[in-house]
């Protein structure tokens, strides 16, 4: 069967009975449906005193066509440790509907461990990504009505920094001119729209601890610049308060369940090739309130979403990993070893060899944050002894044990070795976290730090103005923002053809984009682009409602 058929045909509880595994009351859950619901932020602030659950994070070595799954992977680990009587419950991130309809077709696990009900989470699950997009648009408004009214904090339209946002995949609306048609439509400028996991606002969403600190941050979202290039915020167009109201639901943390029937929060979707990719602190926070073990999930290879985790999320909001899983697959090692997608079912031990410099780099990295880690090998049919004997010895030449998990097919049962090897790593006191680099270091080398510590960069390059905006931001109080690079996540380069761990390369900085409220910088890096387009093929062609009223493409 497929995903969506295994999901489609899996019992179902109703999500009290999931709540009632974490003591939470029927009187905090807000219901929406009978199997799936928000957890109150009253009720979750009730938990402040309750010491904090072991927080394990799932990361990935270098995407590939040939997969990795990471999803799948956390959830599986999570069915498998709660198997093992490790209480034990799972923060995700929501899915786009750009992606959805696009390549991706679906993100919510897959086989045997997924987060349901899996066509919900994928398509509009508790409406949060509309409230975001909903927020942005309405400074987006208020900007453009406030000039349009005289203009009174002297915006200079030229310099209006806000972009606009949809969640879908839309080349046609990466660059546009607005306003026209006369003088009572506004005033014609350039502008552009961002995809809504790019936007600022769901960067605050996720990164705010409470429903005032989301408020705060918005106020100091920088929406444009005076002539004489002074910020402005967006407290002055008086946004905060409306943007929080249309938020006001949507913060509250989304609870579900797997297929096993274990506890899920899946709140938050901000993309890690452009944002930093982690599921909201608040689900993470209130998940660690909750059970004795949390994974969570970061998003594509470790040089983008662990890196940021752990530079951006637990920088901000004061966390400290116990352990990471490294996910891996050997048909994935195979094409960093150079060969093609359609060989992939072949025995090539020598490839895998070649591929695992990929894993191996990852494992460098990880490991200087201080953070213990283990290799999680996702198992395919096809893969040989030889083949996972060769992944296991590079793991172990580093001091880590590589766990094959056969999560896909068998769900939590799949899993018990990872899961054994895992929650012995996370208990043993190991972790001693730290982050890549100080608050204090200049902007500059923060950006070379991340360059060539995590992507073996030999140097970073940037033309006059990209320096002069860096050099600007330091200048203008913002120098001890980390920094969020946007860059492809198909290669530690910006050479998305790049495989294995490529060196010799410079890292090139396109701009820099300043998220004054989320509290970071964005270093915009090579041909990345912050509204994805379409495929040529994309899923949105196979996603139908069938005769029986299901939903068929999503996987």
């Amino acid at each position: 069967m497929s995903d969506i058929e295994i999901a489609q045909n899996a019992p179902i509880k109703p999500i009290a009975e999931i709540a009632a595994k974490l003591d939470i009351p029927n009187d905090a859950l807000v219901p929406f449906g009978h199997t799936k619901a928000k957890v109150s932020l009253n009720y979750i602030d009730s938990l402040k005193d309750r010491p904090d659950g072991k927080l394990i994070l799932v990361t990935a070595i270098t995407p590939t066509p040939a997969g990795e799954g990471k999803t799948t992977t956390s959830v599986g680990l999570t069915d498998g440790l709660n198997l093992l009587g490790k209480k034990t419950m799972v923060c995700l991130r929501e899915p786009s509907l750009g992606p959805c309809f696009g390549m991706k077709g679906g993100a919510a696990g897959g086989g045997y461990a997924q987060v349901i009900p899996m066509e919900d989470i994928n398509l509009h699950f508790t409406g949060d990504f509309h409230a975001i997009t909903s927020a942005h648009s309405l400074l987006s408004a208020l900007i453009d009505n406030h000039i349009y009214w005289g203009n009174a904090a002297g915006i200079d339209t030229r310099r209006v920094a806000w972009r606009r946002v949809v969640d879908m995949n839309d080349r046609s609306l990466r660059h546009i001119t607005s306003s026209l048609g006369g003088v009572a439509n506004g005033y014609p400028r350039e502008d552009g729209f961002d995809i809504t996991v790019a936007s600022e606002v769901m960067a605050i969403f996720c990164l705010a601890k409470n429903a005032k600190d989301l408020e705060q941050r918005l106020g100091q979202i920088v929406i444009g610049y005076t002539r004489d290039r002074q910020p402005i915020r967006a407290a002055v167009v008086k946004a905060p308060g409306p943007m929080a109201v249309l938020l006001k639901d949507a913060i509250a943390p989304n609870l579900v369940q797997t297929l096993e029937h274990n506890p899920a929060f899946i709140h938050g979707g901000p993309f890690a090739n452009i944002a930093h990719g982690c599921n909201s602190v608040i689900a993470t926070r209130a998940a660690m309130k909750l059970a004795p073990y949390v994974v969570t999930e970061a998003g594509f290879g470790a040089d983008l979403g662990a890196e940021k985790f752990f530079d951006i999320k637990c920088r901000s909001a004061g966390l400290a990993p116990d352990a990471v899983v490294l996910v891996a697959t050997v048909r994935a090692l195979k094409m960093h070893g150079g060969v093609g997608k359609d060989n992939l079912g072949k025995e090539n031990v020598r490839a895998v060899k070649e591929g695992c410099v990929n894993l191996a780099r990852h494992i460098e990295n990880v490991k200087s944050y201080g953070v213990p880690v283990v290799v999680a090998v996702n198992r395919f049919s096809a893969d040989t002894d030889a083949e996972m004997a060769a992944v296991r010895e590079l793991a172990a030449s580093y001091g880590v044990k590589a766990i094959d998990a056969n999560h896909w097919a068998e769900g939590g049962a799949g899993t018990l070795a990872l899961a054994q090897e895992v929650a012995q790593v996370a208990d043993s006191g190991a972790s001693k976290f730290t982050t890549a680099y100080p608050d204090d270091m200049l902007i500059w080398d923060k950006i070379k730090t991340v360059a060539t510590k995590i992507y073996r960069a030999d140097d970073i390059t940037a033309d006059q103005k990209t320096m002069n905006d860096i050099s600007a931001l330091q200048d203008g109080g913002f120098g001890r923002l980390p920094v969020c690079i946007a860059k492809t996540q198909y290669s530690f380069s910006t050479d998305p053809n790049a495989k294995g761990a490529p060196t010799g390369h410079f890292l090139p900085v396109r701009e820099v984009r300043l998220s004054a409220g989320a509290g970071f910088i964005v270093v915009v890096c090579g041909d990345i682009m912050t509204m994805p387009g379409l495929p040529r093929g994309p899923a949105a062609n196979r996603i139908r409602i069938n005769d029986q009223g299901n939903v068929e493409g999503l996987f």
